[in-house]
């Protein structure tokens, strides 16, 4: 009873960040259920999606509910995937980073395949979990009452540019997106790398 009310107290705090962070956004949240066999990882999950407004002209998608899958001594994890369009196949990859993490506890510089494009016609088949760059360190550091989350970029990237990262490291990849003017919701956009 005890960590779902701990749970339950993480989920309000991250949703209220959110709302303050994107004060003037409409933010609408849906439970998530995984599904059977994985339901137990992430069995409170929940994602925000955002829409655009005074602070970004983009959609935005926040998970609530990965903190208390995977936190250490308060601290733990949130997701953000920013995209061009409201669509549930944001949801979807933000629930699968969701499992993904609360079995393997990815943080910042992690990685990982989503299998498929993440838009059709996109070159991005990979995540890489960022700092939220798009949005600062304001809704990076969401403060909870039993702890405190960090919310972390989801970065749809494509396989060469994780082959480049592999090679000559996160910050060499990051100076690569910064001198190419990267635009992360732009589905077509060509591979840095």
């Amino acid at each position: 009873m005890f960590e779902s009310e701990r749970s339950q107290r993480a989920i309000a705090g991250v949703e209220a960040h959110a709302r303050g962070f994107f004060t003037g956004h409409t933010i609408t949240v849906n439970d998530v259920d995984l599904g059977p066999g994985r339901r137990e990882a992430v069995p409170d999950l929940r994602i925000l999606t955002v829409s655009p407004g005074p602070r970004a002209g983009s959609w935005g998608y926040i998970t609530a509910g990965c903190w208390s899958a995977a936190e250490t001594d308060g601290d733990g994890l949130e997701f953000v995937l920013t995209a061009p369009v409201r669509d549930e196949r944001f949801a979807d990859l933000l629930a699968m980073t969701a499992y993904y993490h609360a079995e393997h506890h990815v943080d910042l510089e992690h990685s990982m395949p989503i299998g498929e494009p993440w838009l059709p016609g996109s070159h991005c088949d990979h995540l890489l979990i960022s700092l939220p760059y798009l949005y600062g360190p304001d809704l990076e550091r969401c403060p909870l009452p039993d702890g405190h989350a960090r919310i972390l970029w989801v970065l749809p990237v494509t396989a060469a540019e994780m082959a480049y990262r592999r090679e000559h490291g996160h910050e060499a990849l990051e100076q690569l997106f910064d001198e190419h003017a990267i635009v992360p919701t732009d589905p077509s956009r060509p591979s840095v790398a």
